[in-house]
């Protein structure tokens, strides 16, 4: 089994797309779809007519998945994008930022 390189909680930054540059905190990671959600990012708004329930109606907004490939991991030194690598610490894998050297998690 592969390990994740972008998981729940991590703060990402948008590389492509009208949010480019932008960063947020990962809601929903979705790896069968390769899509992540992220938290105020790619906001879609959707108009809803007045229901029993809303008898208000409308607009609602929420966060759209986006594909993984758009969205890198900030850096914890900087918090500009950076890869990731994996490497053995105490006997357990950890993930790396490649800029900066610095651990992601662990």
């Amino acid at each position: 089994m592969a390990h994740a390189k972008i998981k729940k909680g991590d703060e990402v930054v948008v590389l492509s797309g009208k949010d480019k540059g932008r960063t947020g905190t990962v809601t929903k990671v979705m790896p069968k779809e390769g899509k992540v959600v992220v938290d105020g990012i790619n906001v879609a708004a959707r108009h809803r007519k007045p229901t029993q329930e809303n008898p208000q109606g409308g607009i609602e907004r929420k966060p759209a998945p986006m594909a993984l490939g758009k969205v890198a991991i900030a850096d914890p030194k900087d918090g500009k994008p950076t890869r990731v690598r994996f490497e053995l610490k105490d006997g357990k894998f950890v993930r790396v930022a490649v800029k900066s050297g610095e651990t992601i998690d662990g």
